[in-house]
């Protein structure tokens, strides 16, 4: 089976590549140099020109500071060419995975978050991400948007590299621990988006809106101490709420997810982030051997 992927260089995008080689799948990828997602209708004839089987969409707008003042581009990334790109799928009678995120909620209370919980995004990032979710679901064709949170890999800028190089740097930082959620790996979400679009393909029914984030929740500076123990870096972490960390976009506390509804539909059991983190620093070369 042959998947139409948009997203080359991206996380996500990098780790799909990888997984189809390693399944022995192909993939037909579209990069920034042929896909403009600024343009929707030239992604849309992307689409409607290829023979793939189901269609990924591992690209987004995620500079979340930056979309409160870019908003108008972030939608056109986030919003319109996910609409355009689902209703050429449509058209077509192919499905469409589609990678969404916790920033459709308000991030409010200590519950994970269903998939049918109502949304209430605090900016212009979960805004214009809703958005597409919206309009995948208006095109009307089979479809599985599927939320996820805390993107790390060993590629592009993450929170994993980030702890990794000030961790090196310092003997002391001060995180974030009133924000909870699931970290996750790309791996893990590139495998998950190659399951879902295969089992779309064969039962178009499957369609809906589904969560898939790393176990256990965590908060960021839990994260960052798991980081420094299995790198072995000698950093102090020092606990701060949000309060004392103010960004331009909202960010919410609570992104906790349940994962429930996409291990009953696709057998897609939640991944836990600790073996990904493994990985990911075995990559690097920063995990801590003795």
């Amino acid at each position: 089976m042959t998947f139409l992927v948009f997203g080359e260089t991206g996380q996500v995008g990098r780790e799909l590549r990888r997984a189809a080689d390693a399944a022995g799948q192909t993939l037909e990828v579209h990069g920034r140099d042929t896909a403009d997602f600024t343009d929707p209708e030239a992604c849309a004839a992307l689409v409607a020109a290829s023979d793939a089987r189901a269609v990924i969409n591992a690209v987004a707008y995620t500079a979340v500071d930056k979309a409160e003042e870019d908003e108008p581009r972030a939608r056109l990334v986030n919003g319109d060419t996910p609409g355009a790109i689902a209703r050429a799928a449509a058209a077509k009678g192919i499905p469409l995975v589609h990678i969404s995120t916790d920033y459709v909620f308000d991030g409010t209370g200590e519950t994970p978050f269903a998939p049918d919980h109502p949304t209430g995004p605090l900016g212009a990032y979960g805004r214009t991400k809703r958005a597409g979710e919206e309009a995948i679901r208006a095109a009307g064709g089979a479809h599985a948007i599927l939320r996820t949170s805390w993107v790390v890999s060993a590629h592009g800028h993450n929170f994993v590299k980030t702890m990794l190089r000030l961790g090196a740097e310092r003997d002391r930082l001060t995180i974030v621990a009133d924000q909870v959620g699931g970290p996750t790996c790309a791996a893990d979400i590139a495998a998950a988006c190659l399951e879902i679009a295969g089992q779309l393909a064969a039962d178009p029914d499957k369609s809906g809106s589904y969560h898939f984030s790393g176990a256990p929740d965590v908060s960021w500076a839990g994260f960052a101490r798991e980081i420094f123990a299995l790198a072995g870096l000698d950093c102090a972490v020092e606990d701060i709420p949000t309060s004392a960390y103010p960004t331009p976009a909202a960010r919410p506390l609570n992104s906790r997810m349940d994962n429930s509804l996409t291990e009953s539909v696709f057998g897609i059991a939640r991944p836990d982030w600790r073996s990904g983190l493994r990985s990911i620093l075995d990559e690097l070369g920063a995990l801590k051997t003795s």
